[in-house]
């Protein structure tokens, strides 16, 4: 059904928008998680080939696990001091 859309000109194929005009959001969340913190950065237009390689240079600068879900990342445990300044080294800005 989304082919046929996409065909159709109804559906957009998802494109990276530029770096530099993109905000970020992260913040930190316990909610439904089991008590567990998360760092979640939201706000990324990008396709989700191209917002997974995101994530994976992420979860190597923090060492831990994480995933890239629609239109953001997370990232387990409490990284949003070093998220941040990554993010703003690729050249996000970053709320």
């Amino acid at each position: 059904a989304a082919k046929r859309l996409r065909e159709s000109g109804k559906l957009e194929t998802p494109t990276d928008a530029d770096v530099a005009k993109q905000t970020i959001r992260v913040t930190l969340d316990r909610k439904r998680r089991a008590g567990k913190t998360v760092t979640i950065a939201t706000g990324f237009q990008h396709t989700p080939e191209t917002l997974a390689t995101v994530a994976q240079a992420l979860k190597k600068k923090c060492g831990s696990g994480g995933t890239a879900k629609g239109a953001e990342i997370e990232i387990q445990g409490d990284h949003m001091t070093r998220v941040k300044g990554e993010l703003e080294k690729m050249g996000y800005r970053v709320k």
